[in-house]
């Protein structure tokens, strides 16, 4: 498992574990991070991600990004 930041851009991953507190978890959990939920780096500019994650694009900090493993 690594986080979500380090994941190599254009490559799908399958989120394995959200890690950080409830409201995190939850707050990650309404923009469609869910376990077992595939989500592709789309490219990552000044310390924000850019996923891909159920059709739809999110940004996301570094920070949040690091929660997420895969």
């Amino acid at each position: 498992m690594m986080p979500l930041a380090l994941a190599n851009i254009g490559e799908e991953n399958t989120v394995k574990k959200i890690s950080g507190n409830q409201d995190v978890k939850q707050h990650l959990e309404n923009l469609g991070f869910v376990v077992g939920g595939n989500v592709t780096v789309i490219t990552a500019l000044n310390g924000n991600v850019i996923v891909k994650v159920k059709e739809s694009r999110v940004a996301i900090s570094e920070e949040m990004a690091r929660k997420i493993m895969v």
